[in-house]
């Protein structure tokens, strides 16, 4: 993974994909872990986070990831799923977020070196050709470690540079064993159980 630096980078991570991703090689990213590797390498001057909710996510299980990251450094980019029914006569979710992303990150190039898309989609293809006509470097994250690949290859070899999600997994997989040792506490004595940590458990 190389970044000059001073270089300034924004990361534009694709909800729904990088939690597929991360799922398929069997880690949880540890999102402050995140930017805080990615403050080391770079200037980051943005971590935007898309996600699509249906209504009765509302009160679901990702809405305290949403509220721990909206507080905790990431700009979040949410817009509610559309039910409709295909030609079959099959109910079907829609909650696609492209081209917010891509909107977005061409919105904002013009104030950054390097774009990190988190996203194996190769409909980004054609975002990122036209982020490096605009003399800007786009990494992708994503994993050819799995089966099939979550990564499209057109995706890959149009990237500046490809980064292996499971080459991080040392460096931003959410600690395990820290979070074992707090779960003990928890039963042992709850009293010395902050409501800081529960919370950011619970994401």
């Amino acid at each position: 993974m190389h970044f000059y630096q001073g270089e300034r980078v924004a990361l534009f991570i694709d909800g729904a994909n990088l939690y597929a991703t991360s799922k398929a090689l069997g880690f949880d990213v540890d999102y402050k872990r995140l930017l805080a590797l990615f403050r080391q390498k770079a200037q980051l001057v943005r971590a935007l986070y898309y996600t699509a909710l249906s209504e009765d996510q509302e009160y679901s299980s990702i809405r305290p990831l949403i509220d721990w990251l909206d507080y905790n450094g990431f700009t979040m980019v949410t817009k509610p799923t559309k039910e409709f029914t295909d030609a079959q006569g099959r109910r079907k979710i829609k909650g696609n977020m492209d081209i917010e992303l891509a909107v977005d990150a061409m919105r904002l190039s013009d104030t950054l070196d390097h774009i990190v898309l988190f996203s194996g989609d190769g409909d980004f293809r054609g975002l990122v050709a036209a982020l490096q006509q605009k003399g800007k470097r786009v990494s992708v994250v994503s994993t050819l470690q799995t089966q099939p690949a979550m990564v499209a290859d057109e995706l890959r070899r149009q990237a500046d540079q490809f980064i292996d999600l499971a080459d991080l997994e040392q460096l931003i997989g959410r600690d395990s064993s820290a979070r074992a040792t707090r779960e003990t506490r928890q039963r042992h004595s709850p009293r010395d159980f902050h409501e800081s940590e529960a919370s950011q458990e619970e994401v």
